[in-house]
């Protein structure tokens, strides 16, 4: 179960420069510096196109203290995996963690070829999906993320719909059923355990696959100093479920925080504009409540 420290261990080092031009309370941006924290300065990160890309790489700046490569939209994960094959090849693999860093529709969606076909052929790579739940840099259109429910600029809420109707694809465990190394959720919430799950899969000589909610004030319409409370709120819900699994048997699936009294979804989403058309509507809140205990029934809580 997680465990959080009041402090940073001495050994760490902030690799993720500030002035960087994410928004104010950016969840992606401070996941980022966890993630980089943790890994420590031997990585290489391969990055998608996206909010992170646009954010951090305004020439001739950069928020990288490490080697960065950029990738197109879909290719974050071919793109490490030719970094995994070329330093195999020079013998200069040893030492060096390689990750793939890509938004939810990097990932879910248009990423989604490459990344499964890393993962089957058992690259060396650790994937990291950022998950903000919709298009963010592009406009804020929904994808495979979008959670039931929620308004955005291409299922937007009005009087013939109210927002998204598909619930979302669950991509950690689609990556889990692939046999990969080390899957595993996490939230900047509990930062602890996120570095905790980072340094595991950065210990593991295979593919692995880190799941990362990153709330995002501008595309999910809270104020931006909610972020952090947000994405706890996601969890004592069970909007959200932090879990993993080592190796490829999804009956070792291991909970990292299971709520002692869960809060209704309610809580979770009058947090936030995006669902804001739906609180007066109690059927549709049934409808997401009951998704949620579904969710949370097959996870043992």
């Amino acid at each position: 179960m997680v465990e959080e420290t009041k402090g940073e261990k001495a050994e760490e080092r902030d690799l993720f420069a500030p002035g960087h031009r994410g928004c104010a309370g950016c969840g992606e941006m401070v996941a980022v510096r966890h993630v980089l924290a943790a890994a420590g300065p031997n990585t290489i990160i391969a990055n998608a196109t996206g909010c992170l890309e646009v954010a951090t790489t305004a020439w001739p700046e950069t928020a990288w203290e490490v080697p960065w490569i950029h990738a197109a939209f879909e290719n974050a994960a071919a793109v490490a995996s030719g970094i995994d094959a070329a330093l195999t090849k020079l013998g200069k693999r040893e030492g060096k963690n390689i990750l793939a860093f890509a938004g939810d529709g990097g990932t879910f969606d248009i990423g989604l070829q490459a990344l499964s076909g890393a993962m089957e052929r058992g690259q060396r790579i650790i994937f990291v999906c950022f998950d903000n739940e919709a298009y963010m840099n592009t406009g804020i259109q929904r994808c495979s993320s979008t959670p039931y429910g929620a308004s955005t600029t291409t299922c937007p809420a009005g009087k013939c719909s109210i927002g998204e109707q598909r619930p979302k694809k669950p991509i950690a465990l689609i990556m889990a059923a692939h046999g990969i190394k080390y899957t595993a959720t996490a939230t900047i919430a509990y930062h602890a355990d996120l570095k905790r799950k980072v340094k595991r899969a950065c210990e593991l000589q295979g593919p692995c696959f880190l799941h990362i909610l990153a709330p995002c004030p501008t595309g999910w319409r809270h104020d931006s100093a909610d972020t952090i409370a947000i994405s706890r709120l996601a969890v004592e819900t069970g909007m959200f479920i932090l879990w993993e699994l080592e190796g490829p048997n999804l009956k070792d699936i291991k909970l990292s925080k299971k709520p002692k009294e869960r809060k209704p979804v309610i809580e979770y989403l009058k947090t936030q504009g995006r669902f804001r058309h739906l609180i007066d509507n109690p059927a549709e809140i049934a409808k997401i409540q009951k998704m949620v205990d579904e969710q949370c029934a097959q996870f043992g809580f």
